[in-house]
């Protein structure tokens, strides 16, 4: 494939974007090379400004459930446009999606929207430190919840010690108050809990992490997560921005069984507009102004579009549960496929799959927690995503993300997709 214009822009793009992107995944670091700059998308394919054609697999990193610029979130979107892009001030569709969010998410009683992922976690702690009237709050390596400062801490030395800035502009204060566990590890949390009694307003989750590739939960984790906080008057945050709908219509937490305090969402709420949103219990919810003391405002929050597309995608979904045994049935189909091809070539590499979202690593070790992930041969994750894009299949450009499939997936891109994993594999592992 000819990449000349993607290049050109990239050339261009350095001089007036920091690295050339604007979220730093996409510079291709991880995987070598220089990123590809997309024209326009359809259905299961991306097209790129030298007219390559890919099938992707990530889908907006999750948004795109049902593929690209799919006619029900198109429609949507432009009949909300001709109403104008933006308002600030209240709309019938957030009152809309807001219902049908709370009718489809088991823990959620009141939700607030905003304008991203992260903006969501970011409130959500706010609102639980207000909440609790306490500080600390406990968090997972591994498990990513935005670029918020409370959130960009690395481990300590130990399992009572307290987090590191990993990220220059984190000041050593707000790290103080981010306890670090690894995931998986509920003998970590219970140690760090009691080191520090009433202290600790929140621990906050990914149920299902996808940022350190695909990672599933051991039987009774999430369970006992629950039970720590209903001891300790600590709330539970789950992080459902990237499961959220996608897993599940309710999420991790329908598939789990474990209900949280409160949820974060964003990715498919939007219809793969830029969207947020969290919400909860009742009476954690009415703490929020304007009925409440801790402040969380934004211009765009409700933006008419994104709740347009949101609403489609969500009512879709809401409407049509046979979708969840599609996208299994897509997912076991490709994980089967590659499954195949390494037992062939007598490599035992590990595959974490879980409804429409998988990671194949390069490791023979089972991965359940980021150490575990950080073992994978990601020099060789690199070579994989190389030859499965000269094959016309895009993948996430690190080791370290999830896979995220779309309804948009026909027999015959799977067949490519299987097809391109074992000309890959083969080329790459011989």
């Amino acid at each position: 494939m000819i990449h000349t214009k993607s290049q050109s822009l990239f050339e261009q793009a350095q001089h007036s974007i920091p690295g050339g992107v604007n979220s730093p995944v996409r510079a291709f670091k991880a995987v070598g090379g220089n990123p590809i700059f997309i024209k326009s998308a359809k259905g299961a394919y991306l097209y790129d400004e030298d007219d390559n054609k890919y099938i992707e697999l990530f889908n907006s990193w999750g948004p795109m459930i049902l593929g690209h610029a799919h006619p029900l979130a198109e429609a949507a979107i432009i009949e909300a446009v001709k109403g104008s892009p933006s308002f600030g001030a209240p709309t019938r569709r957030e009152v809309e999606i807001a219902e049908l969010i709370v009718k489809m998410v088991p823990s959620i009683e009141k939700v607030r929207m905003v304008n991203s992922g992260t903006e969501a976690c970011m409130s959500a702690i706010r609102l639980a430190r207000g909440y609790t009237n306490r500080s600390k709050f406990i968090k997972f390596e591994g498990c990513y919840h935005g670029h918020g400062d409370s959130f960009l801490i690395a481990a300590g030395s130990g399992a009572i010690t307290m987090g590191t800035p990993n990220s220059p502009g984190v000041t050593s204060g707000t790290a103080q108050d981010t306890l670090l566990a690894p995931y998986n590890d509920l003998e970590a949390v219970k140690t760090l809990v009691d080191a520090n009694p009433e202290q600790i307003a929140a621990i906050i989750i990914e149920p299902v992490p996808g940022n350190m590739g695909l990672t599933i939960p051991k039987p009774g984790f999430l369970e006992g997560l629950r039970k720590i906080c209903d001891e300790e008057g600590i709330i539970l945050i789950f992080d459902e921005v990237m499961t959220g709908f996608r897993l599940a219509q309710g999420g991790a937490q329908e598939l789990f069984k474990v209900t949280p305090d409160m949820t974060t969402l964003g990715k498919i709420i939007g219809g793969g507009m830029p969207v947020g949103a969290y919400g909860g219990k009742r009476e954690i919810m009415d703490y929020v102004s304007p009925v409440g003391p801790v402040y969380q405002a934004g211009t765009l929050s409700g933006n008419p579009v994104a709740m347009a597309a949101g609403l489609a995608v969500l009512t879709n979904l809401h409407e049509n549960p046979q979708v969840y045994q599609q996208l299994q049935q897509i997912s076991d189909s490709i994980v089967s496929g590659i499954k195949a091809t390494l037992q062939k070539l007598g490599k035992n590499y590990t595959i974490n799959q879980l409804g429409s979202m998988y990671s194949l690593f390069f490791t023979d070790q089972e991965i359940h927690n980021f150490e575990d992930a950080k073992k994978c041969d990601t020099a060789l994750f690199g070579k994989y995503f190389q030859g499965m894009l000269k094959r016309g299949v895009f993948l996430p450009p690190s080791q370290f993300e999830s896979l995220f499939l779309s309804t948009a997936l026909t027999e015959e891109n799977i067949q490519h997709i299987i097809q391109a994993n074992e000309e890959t594999l083969i080329e790459i592992l011989n």
